[in-house]
This record gives structure tokens, C-alpha cells and sequence, in this order.
């Protein structure tokens, strides 16, 4: 052991993997968790299957962090997906391939992982404090609130991974905010990402549609074009192929009010086949049926276009065929943060270095959603939170002279 003392503020997957690293390089490590347990959202996001990583050629996979990409190109490039595997299966947990890509654990839950990862960490010697929520800073020591009451800790340097704003009840609640704004450390404010979006549906259309899928489509947003599927909600629309253009439509209630996503409903047919083929079909049939049968469209698609423009019936077939490869749906406004996979803003990157230490407060290090970046679902939100800290630990054993 090197004397050295480092605290880890957050249990989650960045603040795990900053322990894994000190405590490897012998450095004595307590990590302080305000949750009775850690890695909670972690386990979470596990429990349909964890999304570990994503598969796709590295060059493609630092795209997808947007303008946060230069910030967050040495930790991606110091913990690259192909490591984050090998790290895995140091654990004892294979991973394979699934067909889009992502990648996820053989045994596809979080909890074998993080139960191996644990018992190593204990093997290393980390010290795992829960129910210690921080509560800012005591002169140069920190402050923690606990069951027993205030504790007041003080180590030689400290790691704050106290996640971001969404899924407050599993930790990440931002209530950290305050503590290091009164420091004048600028924090963008958090808004939702990866999140579902309000859509003023009629009441016929949510009682009937509430929980449907709308399967093989193509959206198009200023994010781009997407295949894939969403969920009506009774509040709008959610799902991965939703949360692809999040970010996008988001930033678009910045410059117009109800920005539209453009829904391609029957990818696999041009315009001038649909046209043709409700031409052609017999007018004596219901609406319903000429688009189910003509255009091969399902009745949950059926009833958006009839949602979307309640004037369908009239149209000519052109009009119509024209209006299946470009639906315009309207989007009210983003879903709570607090119901929003992941959140955007954070501590903005002018104020830490490239060693991920804050600027004005020397010693004091910052890793994972803590920080101003956001990202598509896929894998690329843990990978970034597990190379942020392994980043910042490296940050921290260069500051107390500790090689590793």
C-alpha cells in the first residue's frame, strides 16, 4: 500500500471502475454510497438484458457522443469496447455479439458481473461505505449525512461519480449541484436524453393504442434516419428508435415550437408502388382495408395516419401513398428527466483538465454522467462511464506520484 487515502463519492459503474484501478495500484479506496446498495441503476438497466458495449468499428462508435467526442476521445481510446470485454471476462462473464451490435454478457443480467466485480474490489481491499450521502464540503474534508448521523471524512484526494439527473430514485438525483456551483465550478443544466416524448393523441387513439408497437419503420429527424420500431404510450412515444432522435428534437423546442419526426411507415415499398396499389385496389372497401390490404399497412399504423391526419379519407391515392412515406408527428415536448434513460449538461469541460480534475479545486476529480456529454442507447453510455473513470483514476495516481 502506498499511505495514500483516495475517496470515491458514487457507487455506480464509474465510480467502480476508478476503485478497481487505485486499489490495484494499491491505493487505499472508500467508496461512499447514499443508496443502501451500489451500482443500482446499473442493475437496473441490467435486468432486460446488459448493454454493455456496442460492436461497431471503433471509428463509428466515437461518433456517437456528438460534440462531446474531442472531450471524450483519450478515456474511450484508454478503454476502447474491445477492452471493456476483456475486462469483463477478467470477471469470469463472456460477452457475445447480439445482431444490432450491442453487446451483452452471456448471462445477460448485470448482477453476476457486478457480484464478481465486487468480490474482487473486496479482495483489493476497497472499503464500501453505504448509506453515506454526501452533503458537500467541510472546510477541505467532506461531509456525509448517514443513518447515525453527519460523518466528516478526509482523504488526500476524492473522486466525485455521482451520476447525472435521471432515474432519481435510484441515485443519480443531481442533488449535488449546489455544493459545487457555491464552489464556481459551471454546470449546464440537465436536461433529459434517450427519452420518450409527449404527443396529443385523441382519447379514442390512446385508449385503443396505449402499449402498441409501430414495428418496421423509418423515422427521420435532423438526428438523421433511423430503422426500427417505437411504443405508443398514452402520454406519446417512446422507445430506442425515439430515443435515436431525443437529442435532436430536444434541441429543436430550442429554435420552433412541436418540432415533427417524419415516420416512414412502409419502408420496403417506393411511393409510386403505394400509389399504384391503392389505385388499383377497389374503392367499394372501407379505408381500413384498402391500406391494410393495398399498402400491407397494420392497424396500429392505420390508426396513426388516421391520428396524424384526421382528412386521410379524402385524399386521393397519391396524396395518401405520399403521406405513408412521410408522416409528420408532431412531438409536444420531451418526457421528465426523472423518466429519461440518461440526461444531457452536466459540469461543462472548460472546468476540468485533461487528467478529469477540476480546475479551481485541486485534488477534487470528476467522472461519468457528472459530466456535459450525452449518448444514444447501445452500450455507448456505460462504456463512457467506465472509461471516464477509468480516466480520472489515472488523473488521480499522477497527482500523488503513484505509477500502475
Amino acid at each position: 500500500m502506498h499511505g495514500k487515502t483516495v475517496a470515491i463519492i458514487g457507487g455506480g459503474p464509474a465510480g467502480l471502475m476508478a476503485a478497481d484501478v487505485l486499489s490495484a495500484a494499491g491505493l487505499a479506496v472508500t467508496v461512499y454510497e447514499a443508496m443502501p446498495t451500489v451500482a443500482r441503476k446499473f442493475l437496473m438497466a441490467g435486468k432486460s438484458g446488459l448493454n454493455i458495449t456496442h460492436a461497431e468499428g471503433y471509428d463509428d462508435f466515437v461518433t456517437r457522443f456528438g460534440t462531446a467526442q474531442s472531450r471524450l476521445q483519450s478515456a474511450l481510446d484508454d478503454f476502447t469496447p474491445d477492452m471493456l470485454r476483456d475486462w469483463a471476462l477478467s470477471l469470469g462473464q463472456e460477452t457475445f455479439t447480439g445482431t444490432s451490435g450491442r453487446v451483452f454478457p452471456v448471462a445477460m443480467k448485470a448482477s453476476p458481473l457486478l457480484r464478481a466485480w465486487l468480490s474482487r474490489l473486496d479482495a483489493q481491499g476497497v472499503d464500501i461505505k453505504t448509506r453515506h450521502r454526501w452533503a458537500g464540503f467541510e472546510g477541505d474534508a467532506l461531509l456525509f449525512q448517514t443513518p447515525s448521523g453527519e460523518v466528516i471524512a478526509k482523504h488526500d484526494t476524492s473522486l466525485l461519480a455521482l451520476g447525472g439527473a435521471s432515474w432519481p430514485k435510484l441515485g443519480s438525483n443531481a442533488a449535488w449541484v449546489p455544493w459545487l456551483r457555491q464552489k464556481g465550478i459551471a454546470i449546464n443544466d440537465f436536461q433529459p436524453a434517450n427519452c420518450g416524448f409527449d404527443v396529443e393523441w385523441s382519447d379514442h387513439f390512446r385508449d385503443r393504442f396505449a402499449g402498441a408497437p409501430v414495428k418496421s419503420i423509418v423515422t427521420t429527424s435532423q438526428a438523421g434516419r433511423f430503422e426500427g420500431e417505437f411504443v405508443i404510450t398514452r402520454h406519446g412515444i417512446e422507445g430506442s428508435l425515439v430515443y435515436a432522435h431525443s437529442a435532436a428534437l430536444r434541441d429543436v423546442f430550442r429554435q420552433t415550437d412541436n418540432p415533427a419526426l417524419i415516420v416512414d411507415l412502409a419502408p420496403g415499398r417506393t411511393q409510386e408502388r403505394l400509389t399504384h396499389d391503392l389505385e388499383r385496389h377497389p374503392r367499394k372497401d372501407s379505408l381500413s382495408n384498402r391500406l391494410r390490404k393495398a399498402a400491407g399497412l397494420a392497424p396500429v399504423k392505420v390508426a396513426l395516419l388516421r391520428e396524424c391526419r384526421p382528412d386521410l379519407s379524402a385524399m386521393p391515392p397519391a396524396d395518401m401513398a405520399a403521406l405513408m412515406k412521410a408522416l409528420p408527428m408532431t412531438v409536444t415536448s420531451p418526457r421528465p428527466i426523472a423518466e429519461a434513460i440518461s440526461s444531457a449538461g452536466g459540469i461543462d469541460w472548460d472546468e476540468i483538465d485533461q487528467r478529469y480534475m477540476l480546475k479551481s479545486m485541486p485534488g477534487i476529480f470528476v467522472a461519468g454522467e457528472m459530466l456535459d456529454w450525452e449518448a444514444p442507447t447501445g452500450g455507448y453510455l456505460l462504456t463512457a462511464c467506465f472509461a471516464t473513470g477509468k480516466s480520472a483514476a489515472r488523473g488521480i495516481m499522477h497527482a500523488l506520484g503513484v505509477s500502475g
